[in-house]
């Protein structure tokens, strides 16, 4: 906002209106002058900051505090009536006014400090003139992590592995370096924002501030945009990544890999990426905790006599297990130490014999059977 604005002018209140006073005020104001209640109206989004900026430094009563002192002492070329400072400095024309080219260098020969505690009222560090376009150490923020989810296979949750994903990300713009300009092109200060890259918006009560739109935040704006991002300096493109799975993942399982998200904010670090798994069915094993469960088929010949089976594991190994004589469909058998790893901690393999009739039996099977059958006295 403009130093010859008066905040107290623009909310229509007096100077000795209370907090409740000047919350009344403005959301009366920001309902009236909203944008959206104005669509033809290009200055309704000037009024609609104007009054969310006043009511930012108005509401906080530190920000008023230095703002008053300020006003009392001229600063902004009007004040309160009984002010003991100095008067507004002559315009242009010399009669008393605001002076539009008013800094906060200007303001050091009042002593105590004002120049700094205009300073902190109006956050102007960013701005050219005096400081230059730099940002301020504090806009450095860090980029925003970013959560994907990938899909592994039941084998790779298991024993773990490298997978290469492909993660949609916001890069810098390799032809312009990020500047938002062609190669070459001369660049010049944002009208928009003065500068800073920033710019002020009242929002339910608040006064908040989001990166410049005109120029995306950078406060300056290149000559000729550059064609590659449209002037941004930055794309959307897939980044590769080959990750380590650890072992023993499961769905819901995340993993942060540090520095590998957005890109932060005026030369802030990065954000993190974070790897959601999602681990796919298989059709022979399934997971209960760090146990693996399957289901082998045994057909009754070797449930009635007896048997030995291979069982393949979750590690692709394959397990002898005996079959007692007489094993019912459903029993479980518990092969120790073959489940899945995790840390310090294995779990077992679960085997669940299911007992199958066959459609035919071979000459030996059906001699067995017709032994076992006249060993207990069954007729067929």
């Amino acid at each position: 906002m403009s130093g010859s604005k008066d905040y107290y002018k623009v909310l229509g209140v007096s100077e000795k209106a209370t907090s409740d006073e000047i919350k009344k005020a403005y959301r009366k104001l920001a309902k009236a002058n909203h944008p959206d209640a104005h669509p033809n109206d290009p200055a309704a989004a000037e009024r609609f900051k104007d009054i969310g900026e006043a009511y930012g430094v108005l509401s906080d009563t530190e920000k008023r505090k230095k703002y008053d002192q300020m006003r009392r002492l001229g600063a902004f070329g009007f004040g309160g009536g009984g002010r003991s400072g100095p008067g507004p400095r002559p315009g242009p024309t010399g009669a008393g006014g605001a002076d539009p080219g008013i800094s906060f260098e200007d303001l050091q020969g009042f002593g105590s400090g004002l120049g700094d505690m205009f300073s902190s009222i109006f956050d102007f560090s960013g701005r050219k003139g005096g400081t230059g376009s730099r940002k301020k150490k504090e806009d450095r923020r860090k980029g925003q992590d970013v959560e994907y989810v990938v899909e592994i296979s039941f084998e790779t949750a298991a024993r773990g592995g490298k997978i290469s994903i492909a993660v949609p990300i916001t890069e810098p713009c390799a032809t312009c370096d990020g500047t938002g300009g062609q190669p070459g092109s001369r660049v010049s200060l944002c009208a928009e924002c003065n500068g800073s890259g920033q710019v002020s918006f009242g929002q339910q009560g608040f006064a908040v501030q989001r990166p410049c739109p005109a120029c995306f935040g950078r406060g300056m704006i290149p000559e000729n945009p550059c064609q590659s991002c449209k002037g941004r300096g930055e794309v959307r493109q897939d980044r590769k990544i080959q990750i380590s799975v650890p072992k023993g993942v499961d769905t819901g399982s995340k993993l942060r890999l540090t520095a590998q998200g957005e890109r932060g904010a005026s030369g802030g670090p990065p954000g993190d990426l974070i790897i959601s798994f999602k681990v796919k069915p298989h059709r022979f094993f399934r997971r209960e905790g760090l146990d693996i469960h399957v289901t082998v088929p045994v057909n009754i010949v070797q449930a009635t006599l007896g048997s030995k089976i291979k069982v393949r594991t979750v590690e692709d190994k394959r397990v002898v297990l005996r079959i007692p004589a007489g094993t019912q469909s459903g029993t479980r058998f518990r092969i120790r130490g073959q489940g899945i790893e995790k840390g310090d901690r294995v779990g077992d393999q679960i085997v669940e014999v299911e007992v199958t009739v066959p459609d035919k039996l071979s000459d030996e099977e059906q001699q067995a059977m017709e032994s076992f059958a006249k060993a207990s006295g069954l007729k067929h």
